[in-house]
């Protein structure tokens, strides 16, 4: 078996109960679609690489954990397993409480090894079926700094699509005060470190 990293272990250990069962399963089952798997820590989070290139990672939240296909973007979804991200949580499988959340170990391998080789292939997203490219959203240097700070909400960050991206930009930086921009900030970390979107009030 590949070698492991003695912090995804501490990682795995310091989360909650129901979350520890779910890790180890999905950590059993990257090492077994690709056995040459490295594990590392990025952004507080366990992230797994195939040839040096990022392919997957996941994390525990209060009340789910998350996995995320790196290049889900580009992956085909043959099983329809992905869900619309950032809605349901951060990552392509949705909010995972349990290990019923998952799919089937046999899926789960499939797309992993799909994701593996994904990852080794210098693609660029606008080859996806011709689809446009997205302009890039400009976000001032003062808030990346300060989500970026916070590591788990950076990582939500990173992983949401642009119109969530842009739903939190907008609000923050629309503010009318310092005070008001200040709370609006505060509340933005907070929410996005549990891998929430903007309205996430109003989801069902």
């Amino acid at each position: 078996m590949s070698q492991q990293d003695a912090r995804i272990d501490a990682y795995i250990l310091k989360s909650a109960g129901f979350a520890q069962p779910i890790l180890e399963h999905m950590r059993a089952l990257v090492h077994k679609a690709c056995p040459e798997v490295e594990e590392t820590i990025k952004w507080g989070m366990p992230y797994f690489t195939c040839e040096g290139q990022l392919f997957c990672c996941f994390a525990a939240f209060k009340a789910h954990c998350s996995f995320i296909f790196w290049k889900g973007a580009l992956m085909d979804d043959p099983d329809n397993i992905f869900q619309q991200r950032g809605e349901n949580g951060m990552g392509q499988l949705g909010k995972i409480a349990s290990l019923k959340d998952l799919p089937s170990d046999k899926i789960f391998i499939k797309y992993l090894k799909a994701a593996a080789k994904l990852s080794t292939r210098d693609l660029p997203p606008a080859t996806k079926k011709a689809t446009p490219v997205k302009k890039e959203l400009e976000v001032p240097d003062w808030l990346l700094s300060a989500i970026k700070k916070n590591k788990k909400a950076w990582a939500t960050f990173e992983a949401f699509s642009y119109s969530n991206k842009k739903e939190y930009v907008e609000w923050i930086t629309s503010a009318k005060t310092d005070a008001t921009r200040d709370s609006r900030l505060a509340d933005a970390l907070a929410w996005m470190a549990e891998g929430k979107i903007r309205n996430w009030k109003y989801v069902k």
